[in-house]
């Protein structure tokens, strides 16, 4: 799955409500509009002004993540699959200058 499939994907699931087992995992409302809104704003960076822009992003998805004390499950799958692709596109554009 591409960068920006995967950003579509993820804001997609963290636009559907919460199920019964997201929250048993940790997740509330709150965080999960606060994720999407910073996924949100990544993808639109990267639409906007190209994916150069991808240099500039640090996902720390996997700290926050963390520090809620989110367990694993789908949704967090999904949250750290492109926190990945985000810093692999980082990484492939800084070695590439």
């Amino acid at each position: 799955m591409d960068l920006p499939e995967s950003l579509d994907r993820a804001v997609a699931a963290l636009k559907a409500p919460l199920k019964r087992v997201d929250r048993e995992q940790g997740w509330t409302d709150e965080l999960r509009r606060e994720i999407q809104e910073e996924i949100s704003i990544n993808r639109s960076a990267l639409r906007r002004h190209g994916p150069g822009t991808v240099r500039y992003l640090r996902p720390r998805l996997d700290e926050w993540l963390a520090h809620e004390a989110v367990r694993p499950g789908d949704l967090r799958d999904t949250v750290m699959e492109v926190q990945r692709l985000m810093t692999e596109a980082r990484d492939a554009a800084d070695s590439h200058p």
